[in-house]
């Protein structure tokens, strides 16, 4: 139970570390990049 607790409080920090990276991105009018080229080929 422990190592599900650990897990899923893991994964939450990640989420929400990529998603504020990703509103400071963007409330800075920088473009948001995912590393892959996706983005760019949308613009």
């Amino acid at each position: 139970m422990k190592a599900a607790l650990l897990s899923f409080a893991m994964l939450s920090a990640i989420v929400l570390f990529g998603f504020g990276t990703y509103a400071g991105d963007v409330a800075n009018n920088h473009n948001a990049v995912d590393g892959y080229g996706v983005t760019a080929a949308l613009r």
